[in-house]
């Protein structure tokens, strides 16, 4: 089966090396730059996890295209190849239809949660944002909506009050080499399954910036814990400002055992010495335990 890769994140990265290793016939690469310009940022927007994929591209003898325009540009090119299969993982653009029906197997895509929740962009750090527990990856097959397409296939994957973005990225990693491993040969063989999205039970998240990354002292200890294991590294991390206006970007941090409410409102910096940062939360206050100050 003829692939045409569409990968950009050290995620895709990983689905591509479990291709290759698979001695699946890789006919291109598309990749972007790591800064890109997207509908959703007024400014370019630098790529965290990007990878760069041209020593795999050279050391495999694979075609290598980098994206500079929009993808509907690049139609003839990928039809050029003779694709049967499209597969995007750590992808950023929409694949509008004109491309969807190039290959004769279809085109699909690795989407980092259990579809239908969680559509739309940074999946995984919505759903420790939003205190989950469970999360999962998606295979399906692209319809020319938001990951509305058909499920090929699912698996689930944990979330502890330990995990960090960076550790639950690194499980979904090996979840979509699980489901790739699975399915690819089944869609070769024209027999991977084609379950239909619940629209009903579908839930959608926006892409975010590292602006959006300003902690809200309004909201719980827990809930600022979880806000902030989101998006530490390798992402830009939540951050907030001093009195002093100075900017604290925060790696990590622990909500105390409770033993008294503090009357401090919140936002107001409680304890501070080289190693933390106590600041008063809406319900206690929470410990800054890596911190960078700018």
């Amino acid at each position: 089966m003829k692939i045409v890769f569409m990968g950009t994140s050290s995620f895709g990265l990983e689905c591509l090396q479990k291709l290759i290793a698979m001695k699946q016939d890789i006919s291109a690469i598309y990749t972007l730059p790591s800064v890109i310009n997207i509908s959703w940022s007024k400014n370019p927007i630098h790529l965290a996890t990007h990878k760069n994929f041209t020593r795999i591209a050279h050391t495999n003898s694979i075609p290598i295209i980098e994206v500079k325009e929009k993808i509907k540009y690049y139609a003839q090119s990928i039809k050029s190849f003779s694709p049967n299969f499209i597969l995007a993982a750590g992808w950023y653009y929409i694949i509008p239809k004109d491309i969807l029906r190039i290959p004769d197997l279809g085109c699909g895509g690795i989407h980092a949660s259990l579809l239908p929740r969680y559509r739309g962009g940074a999946p995984l750090s919505w759903a420790i944002i939003n205190g989950e527990r469970q999360t999962g990856v998606s295979l399906f097959y692209f319809a020319g909506g938001v990951d509305t397409g058909d499920i090929i296939g699912q698996k689930k994957i944990s979330i502890t009050e330990r995990d960090t973005i960076q550790t639950v990225y690194k499980k979904a990693a090996k979840t979509a080499l699980r489901l790739i491993e699975k399915y690819i040969p089944l869609i070769e063989q024209k027999k991977a399954p084609r379950i239909k999205q619940n629209d009903k039970l579908a839930t959608f998240f926006p892409s975010r910036i590292p602006e959006d990354g300003i902690i809200n002292w309004n909201k719980t200890s827990v809930e600022i814990y979880n806000w902030i294991r989101a998006q530490t590294k390798p992402y830009p991390g939540a951050f907030f400002y001093t009195p002093e206006k100075k900017k604290i970007i925060v790696w990590a941090s622990k909500v105390p055992v409770k033993k008294k409410i503090r009357s401090a409102p919140p936002g107001a910096i409680i304890y501070k010495d080289s190693k933390r940062i106590d600041v008063a939360t809406s319900d206690y206050y929470i410990s800054i335990t890596h911190y960078d100050t700018i």
